[in-house]
């Protein structure tokens, strides 16, 4: 669910709220191994503005079209806030889902393309690739498909990274270690280094996956990146014990991380 004024400002443009509405959602079933095949659409407007309705149905359906996403229904309401919620439904065989609960002790810890820049979009609007990353995410949806069967455990990352692999990380019953200089980052970083940690830690809308995975299958990982020309980088470990994510820097001290963001927690 997307609420203006907590995802989106009220002047956003409507083409991008559009695409950005349904890339979430896919980003979900991405992090499942799913392919994507429909949607259920539920939206509050607060007046029937055709231009913008327009201009979000085109961000829309651009993006279900490259997907193969057929909407199949929903609701219209008037609302004194734009709101919008999609159900996403997407198929894969028996047996072959990625879950947030099994991931092993001794697995490598693997994350998409790069960390931080949505969140830095978010406080620094004024630079563009940023800014696109915020307005504009790319739901990972071939390489979840690509990882059934090799890689043991996924999530998106929509709330930071520490706060997503820490949901990886309770439900799976383990703990981890993270090399912080390990994680890739938004070149945009280079023009706000003040801003960097919080970002790649806790900064959300990312939406790219962490997955975890047995060391033998590196080859295969890096070969496959390769493959679809995106950016797969190992970050960590994942270890026995308690459901504890550890973040160390390049000496080894331990980096401090808030978590995730929470939706109920006062700023």
């Amino acid at each position: 669910m997307l609420v203006e004024g907590r995802h989106f400002t009220a002047d956003v443009d409507a083409r991008s709220l559009g695409h950005k509405s349904l890339a979430v959602n896919l980003s979900d079933l991405a992090a499942m191994g799913a392919a994507p095949r429909w949607a259920l659409l539920a939206i509050g407007l607060p007046a029937a503005d055709a231009r913008w309705v327009e201009a979000f149905a085109a961000g829309f359906f651009a993006l279900a079209e490259r997907h193969g996403v057929e909407l199949i229904g929903g609701d219209t309401t008037r609302a004194a806030l734009r709101t919008i919620s999609i159900t996403a439904i997407g198929e894969l065989p028996s047996g072959v889902a990625l879950y947030r609960s099994s991931a092993q002790p001794g697995d490598d810890i693997w994350v998409s393309g790069e960390l931080g820049g949505a969140a830095l979009g978010l406080r620094r609007p004024d630079i563009a690739d940023a800014a696109r990353r915020l307005h504009w995410p790319e739901p990972r949806v071939e390489l979840g498909e690509r990882l059934r069967g090799l890689a043991r455990a996924a999530i998106d990352v929509s709330d930071g990274l520490a706060g997503d692999l820490g949901h990886l990380l309770e439900r799976s019953q383990v703990g981890a270690v993270v090399e912080y200089e390990r994680i890739p980052r938004a070149a945009a970083f280079q023009s706000a280094k003040d801003l960097e940690r919080d970002c790649v830690l806790s900064g959300g809308d990312d939406y790219e996956l962490i997955f975890t995975a047995p060391p033998s299958r590196r080859d295969v990982i890096e070969a496959l990146g390769r493959e679809l020309a995106l950016r797969l980088t190992r970050i960590g470990a994942i270890e026995r014990g308690a459901a504890r994510l550890v973040i160390r820097d390049g000496a080894g001290n331990l980096v401090p991380h808030g978590g995730g963001y929470d939706h109920f927690r006062e700023p």
